[in-house]
């Protein structure tokens, strides 16, 4: 049961940043070649411009329907934490920490707080350790669909719960680098011809040349991310899934807020 829930709206903006982001990611593949887009290095920009006002609203909706100010100031608390853990990471392997408590914290609190709680992490992150850029918009919508889906999973409790994030943690760390080695791949200079993006060829061709790019040139950080994921999971995250649904309980989420007058 999600201590979150997703109101109709709410789910509407999230499916509206979602589409975005996935025509942001997949555009290589699915440009024309008489397109404007297929040859314009402004593509990426406008994504780039047009993803945190979208995520904006889906933070402003999930907001106004199912966030009280007892889940912001847990948002907040969870995205700090994040963010600090995020520097932790041995860069040069690729495995950072910040994972945790997006996949914990979408597990426990629901959906829609997944979502949200990847992208501010990513986004408090990157101002704390200076990775603001082109690249920020794309991280924050990744690291917001591994919160996303983490909500997602079939029920399970006990130690089958957190084999099963545990599980999902190593995977979500292939398919977050997958998803940004697609957002800058187009535009790597100095590749052969055989793992760089031919603007207009067959989706066929693109995607094998894409997936020759990623086992050539990511695989090395990415599965590392992926084994970090899982063993840091599998070694915390039963006791914190723990706190963040005791936590959740005494914040009472789901109770409504009535105001009594005051006696006089």
């Amino acid at each position: 049961m999600n201590a979150v829930r997703l109101q109709p709206r709410s789910t509407i903006a999230l499916a509206l940043a979602s589409t975005v982001g996935v025509v942001a990611f997949g555009w290589p593949l699915l440009a024309s070649p008489d397109s404007g887009l297929a040859h314009s290095g402004d593509a990426p920009l406008l994504f780039a411009a047009l993803l945190p006002l979208l995520l904006a609203i889906v933070l402003a909706e999930v907001a106004d329907g199912g966030l009280d100010a007892k889940a912001i100031a847990m948002l907040g608390v969870l995205a700090s934490v994040g963010a600090a853990l995020r520097p932790l990471g041995g860069g040069v392997t690729g495995f950072s920490p910040v994972f945790l408590l997006i996949v914990l914290g979408g597990r426990a609190l629901g959906r829609g707080f997944g979502f949200v709680l990847g992208a501010v992490t990513l986004f408090a992150s990157a101002l704390v350790t200076g990775g603001v850029g082109p690249w920020l918009p794309f991280q924050m919508l990744g690291a917001a669909w591994v919160g996303l889906l983490a909500g997602c999973l079939p029920p399970a409790s006990g130690r089958r719960e957190v084999w099963l994030v545990a599980v999902y943690g190593a995977f979500a760390g292939l398919a977050y680098g997958f998803l940004l080695d697609l957002w800058f791949w187009p535009f790597t200079t100095g590749l052969s011809s055989s793992i760089s993006y031919v603007a207009g060829d067959p989706i066929s061709e693109n995607l094998h040349r894409f997936l020759v790019f990623c086992l050539t040139t990511s695989l090395g950080f990415d599965i590392p991310r992926a084994v970090g994921n899982f063993v840091l999971l599998l070694a915390v995250g039963g006791p914190v899934l723990r706190a963040l649904r005791r936590a959740a309980r005494r914040a009472a989420f789901d109770v409504p807020v009535e105001f009594e007058p005051v006696a006089s």
